[in-house]
């Protein structure tokens, strides 16, 4: 005999799904038509939203000296990171040009529940990613891979730090990880 607490989930399923269906219906019915990602809004509205955004050069990593940020390519990582993280919707961004970054800001900026930003060398030289950071509501961790603080003197120095929520490097890969978890607490 089931027990009633897998009742009681199947019955929650079956709500959901009939609830999902009515509003579906609903939309068909007066000629909208929703996108999927709408629609998946519906069906489970504490599913947070997160973009994983990276700056210049973030495209070469696993290849890009191994010694400062390691073997791992972003795509391989970012596959870890959605296991690890099954009640979040992660996306993931990547450009070398300062411009789609701050597009990208603007695009997500009002309706997501928060933004992983590693900017690379632009942490250190965008006004215009810090003031983009400014403009928006969803909050903005920081990231970087290795701990700028024992490299280059110039990379001592963010420019967009002032902007975010916090800030978290120097532990490989896995500050993306430490921010998510950062972000959830907010």
């Amino acid at each position: 005999m089931p027990s009633s607490n897998l009742i009681l989930q199947v019955h929650q399923i079956g709500t959901k799904i009939m609830f999902f269906h009515g509003i579906f219906s609903f939309f068909v019915v007066f000629g909208l038509l929703l996108s999927y990602d709408s629609m998946i809004l519906f069906m489970d509205s504490n599913n947070k939203r997160m973009l994983i955004l990276n700056g210049p050069n973030l495209n070469l990593l696993g290849k890009r000296e191994p010694g400062i940020y390691g073997n791992d390519s972003m795509e391989s990582y970012f596959a870890t990171l959605q296991n690890s993280f099954p009640d979040v919707s992660l996306e993931y961004y990547q450009s070398n040009v300062e411009g789609e970054l701050i597009n990208k800001l603007h695009e997500v900026g009002f309706t997501y529940d928060g933004v992983v930003l590693n900017a690379g060398a632009y942490t250190h030289t965008s006004v215009a990613i810090h003031d983009a950071i400014k403009a928006i509501s969803t909050p903005v961790v920081e990231v970087h891979i290795s701990n700028v603080y024992q490299r280059e003197t110039y990379r001592h120095t963010s420019l967009i730090t002032g902007a975010c929520v916090g800030v978290i490097g120097g532990f490989g890969m896995d500050s993306y990880r430490l921010a998510i978890e950062a972000l959830l607490q907010l």
